[in-house]
């Protein structure tokens, strides 16, 4: 069996999230996915609007992803590959070229998916935040 890891935030679903998801499947037969933590999300100066618990909710209920673990830090990668016997880490194509990824390659193989849509998480979050921005105003002042 093929072992496949990955992880992230996975705060407001988007399809590139599904795309990653999907396509790191594909390259095995077992995915697991590291979620970020509330505590290591405030490390990394991120917020969620869900929290961890409700977030892995949410991505177990994916059709592509077998296990979902908790990821508290940046430097457990290398332990979940020995501890889950992962052959295969895989990242979106932002990541491509970071430090934190590329000296995991000792451990196992490190892939990098397409970013297939033109826009990010991080933009559909600004949009959310535009919109409660603008109810707030209309009804709450």
């Amino acid at each position: 069996m093929k072992k496949v890891i990955t992880y992230g935030t996975y705060d407001l679903i988007t399809p590139g999230h599904i795309q990653h998801l999907k396509e790191s499947k594909e390259m095995g037969d077992y995915l697991i996915v590291g979620l970020s933590t509330d505590e290591f999300n405030a490390i990394k100066h991120k917020s969620s609007y869900l929290s961890f618990e409700e977030r892995k909710i949410v991505l177990s209920s994916i059709k592509y992803v077998d296990e979902v673990i908790p990821e508290k830090d940046w430097n457990q990668k290398e332990s979940d590959i020995k501890k889950y016997n992962i052959d295969i880490l895989t990242m979106g194509s932002d990541w491509q070229g970071d430090d934190r990824f590329e000296k995991l390659k000792k451990c196992c193989e490190v892939r990098y998916t397409k970013r297939p849509f033109t826009w990010s998480s991080t933009a559909f979050r600004k949009k959310v935040d535009e919109y409660i921005n603008k109810i707030e105003k209309e009804y709450f002042f």
